[in-house]
């Protein structure tokens, strides 16, 4: 274990691991990710993926790792009750969004309100919205000839990409990249960027100071 973590164990000795669920509709590098850096951890455990796609890449990381996966469907995530009785089945916690692209319905922000985080691509509000994903972001970044882009990491609330910001962080934008080469780049940003800031949102919670989306 890590000096992370053994730091961790001092300050919650008695406390039990904050269980985290991750919604991603894709590859699932993000995922992976947090996953490997909260293996070992006293702090938090990843309890479940969630996906709205049946041949996600990120099932098959969860496979692999032993975690329970859950895929969903559109019709009763946003006119049902949302998977609200299997998050609390797993005793979930808190919810990371990595690669989701459906928007989160009322039910689940009220049940999760202040507990469930995004991060998107783009040093928002620019380059935000329904749509704006990916290489779709990346594209548009180029196209409106940006001299940098970044990472957003936010609180999620009823808009797209419109929740309270908890971290920006800002790269260059060079002449000759490509969607590809700056997306490198902004991953690089997520892979070091995002589990910790998780971490501190979840030592918040562990020590009774829920994070708050205003």
């Amino acid at each position: 274990m890590d000096e992370r973590h053994m730091n961790a164990r001092h300050s919650v000795a008695g406390s039990r691991p904050v269980r985290i669920a991750i919604f991603a509709s894709g590859a699932g590098t993000n995922a992976k990710n947090i996953i490997e850096y909260f293996r070992n951890s006293v702090l938090a455990k990843i309890a479940l993926i969630v996906s709205n796609k049946k041949d996600a890449g990120v099932l098959t990381i969860a496979d692999l790792e032993k975690i329970p996966w859950l895929v969903i469907d559109r019709e009763r995530f946003f006119r049902g009750d949302a998977y609200i009785e299997e998050l609390h089945q797993k005793g979930i916690d808190f919810v990371v969004l990595a690669g989701f692209l459906w928007k989160i319905p009322q039910a689940l922000l009220d049940k999760y309100r202040g507990r469930i985080v995004n991060i998107h691509p783009a040093l928002l509000p620019k380059f935000g919205g329904k749509g704006m994903y990916g290489k779709y972001v990346h594209e548009a970044v180029l196209h409106e000839k940006e001299r940098e882009s970044g990472i957003t990491i936010h609180f999620v609330d009823e808009h797209y990409d419109n929740g309270d910001i908890i971290l920006q962080v800002k790269c260059p934008v060079f002449e000759n990249d490509t969607p590809e080469s700056l997306a490198n780049r902004i991953h690089a940003l997520e892979y070091s960027n995002y589990p910790p800031v998780i971490e501190e949102l979840v030592k918040k919670l562990m020590s009774n100071q829920t994070p708050s989306s205003g």
